[in-house]
């Protein structure tokens, strides 16, 4: 995004208009900067995310979940298991251990090519990965088309054919030309392992650092992203084993296992939630990308022939539970890979806006018969399947959905923070979570310490505890409390007051709407459920 940035002043300060384009681009920029500092600055202050290990100066790239944090994290985790395994009867869920056989790994192909091109600026001494150095460019070509498309809207209006004009202007044809052409020789150059040439690309390209400006690389090399470890109880009597860059092949070893114990007919897939770990060299944009961190992933094992048909339904299929939980549709956007991993036949992530632009959330992979196929050869064992209904032994095609739960942390907490202004001179900071994830449901304020209304909001509290996380708050203002539980993210507010013990009645203030009405303690709970409960929200899906 820096980079882009560099290069937007260098063509728009050229002319007067460019100036006030300048202006107001920097104004964009800078916005969704601020806005994401203060996510940050959020995230800390009311217990989501801490750094690790804080205590000592911290950790780079590996964060602690607070009490917040960690309910939120626990809540995306169960939304996508209900998903995956209690929506779909031929779906089960298994928990891999972290460790794993290092043959595994050599039949997976990490050992040998789980790498990342990286170059170093020789001037800021900073080292970025070069295929994104190089996607970065491409981005900007985008953002011109972007642009063009822009303009001829403007000046045809209701009558511009976009899709025609994409495939007919001659700047926008010469622009898709130059990205394929770029796109093909990276490609071209990773696949054969030609740093060199990437390199040269990179400086045929006058790629500048952005915090240098320079163009003073050094050359490009790859650095394998594996974590190893040992497992003895001497030095000499150690094995080399290395914790797990995925949790994918947990699921492939344990294919005939749980076919035979669960009983399951192809097609059929094994869910996992797990940790994962990566040696990240470039780390950075808060919880983003983690040394550390835990995937969601589902592999569905399908007959050969078929892979497309079902890969087509997990994309449709995971882009509903993402709108499911009312994120607008504009800031998700697929990305089909022209550059396939070597296992794959096709490939797609589902991308989210945040405000360092659009980046990776999910993604789907057909990733044909590699991994069975692999584990069969490097150990000496059949993997296949018996279909009885042809009749036939096979090994199976995989189709794959895996997302990040910390990506998706981040990505709700973006598009939770809000700042909003209350009549004409109150503002409130609100973090509208979906109902569903907030690690807090609904905050029981007593309006004052006596005549027995705390007594009344424990009885409340007890009655609601079991099913759904609640706090109670007496301190301050009913407005501060109100305030800071919007800040926090909570649904519902529910304020016992001194007709409480007469009537028998609460007040329930709503988060988004700051609406407040009158129910009976005995309907808190189903208004509550209504709102918060997963059936109701996958029934979205």
């Amino acid at each position: 995004m820096f980079y882009q940035g560099l290069v937007l002043i260098h063509e728009l300060s050229q002319t007067p208009l460019g100036h006030i384009i300048l202006f107001i681009t920097f104004a964009a920029m800078a916005n969704q900067q601020d806005i994401f500092k203060k996510v940050i600055a959020h995230s800390k202050e009311y217990g989501y995310v801490f750094q690790s290990s804080e205590l000592y100066d911290g950790l780079a790239a590996v964060y602690d979940y607070g009490s917040n944090g960690s309910e939120l994290k626990k809540n995306i985790k169960e939304y996508w298991w209900a998903s995956m395994v209690k929506m779909n009867e031929n779906i089960v869920g298994i928990d891999s251990a972290i460790f794993m056989h290092p043959t595994i790994w050599k039949a997976s192909g990490h050992v040998d090519a789980f790498n990342d091109p990286l170059i170093d600026n020789k001037d800021s001494k900073k080292r970025y990965r070069a295929d994104v150095l190089v996607e970065d460019f491409i981005a900007k070509i985008e953002g011109k088309i972007a642009k063009e498309v822009k303009k001829a809207a403007k000046r045809f209006g209701e009558a511009f054919d976009e899709a025609q004009f994409l495939e007919t202007n001659p700047r926008v044809l010469g622009y898709k030309e130059k990205m394929a052409a770029i796109s093909k020789r990276l490609n071209g150059s990773l696949e054969k392992e030609d740093l060199e040439d990437v390199k040269a690309l990179i400086e045929e390209l006058e790629i500048k650092c952005p915090i240098s400006g320079t163009a003073n690389w050094t050359d490009v090399r790859q650095f394998n992203l594996m974590f190893g470890t040992k497992m003895g109880a001497t030095a000499d009597g150690s094995s080399d084993l290395w914790l797990r860059p995925e949790t994918a092949q947990g699921i492939f070893v344990n294919f005939l296992n749980v076919q035979k114990t669960a009983r399951m007919k192809v097609p059929f897939g094994i869910a996992q939630i797990g940790k994962a770990f990566r040696n990240e060299i470039v780390a950075r944009q808060f919880i983003f990308r983690m040394r550390e961190f835990e995937q969601m992933e589902m592999q569905f094992f399908v007959r050969p022939g078929e892979e497309m048909k079902w890969y087509e339904h997990w994309k449709e299929a995971r882009h509903k539970w993402h709108l499911s939980l009312g994120v607008e549709a504009e800031k998700y956007r697929f990305h089909d890979h022209e550059k396939l991993a070597h296992y794959a036949n096709a490939a797609a992530d589902i991308e989210y806006q945040f405000p360092f632009g659009f980046k990776e959330v999910e993604g789907i992979h057909s990733r044909t018969d590699f991994d069975l196929k692999a584990h069969q050869e490097y150990s000496g064992r059949k993997v296949q399947y018996f279909d009885p209904e042809i009749n036939e032994s096979y090994t199976p095609y995989v189709v794959e959905t895996s997302i990040g739960v910390d990506r998706m942390f981040l990505l709700t907490m973006c598009n939770a923070y809000r700042e909003e202004k209350v009549g004409d001179n109150d503002t409130r900071v609100v973090l509208a979570l979906p109902p569903v994830l907030a690690p807090v449901k609904a905050a029981i304020l007593p309006l004052t310490k006596k005549d027995g209304l705390p007594e009344l909001a424990r009885n409340l509290y007890d009655e609601l505890k079991l099913e759904f996380n609640c706090v109670i708050e007496e301190k301050d203002s009913i407005g501060r409390r109100y305030r800071r539980q919007d800040a926090n993210g909570t649904p519902f507010c529910i304020t016992i007051d001194n007709d409480t013990a007469n009537d028998n009645c609460v007040t329930i203030r709503h988060r988004d709407s700051m609406e407040q009405e009158r129910v009976p303690i005995d309907a808190v709970r189903d208004i509550i459920d209504q709102s918060v409960s997963i059936r109701h929200n996958l029934a979205k899906c």
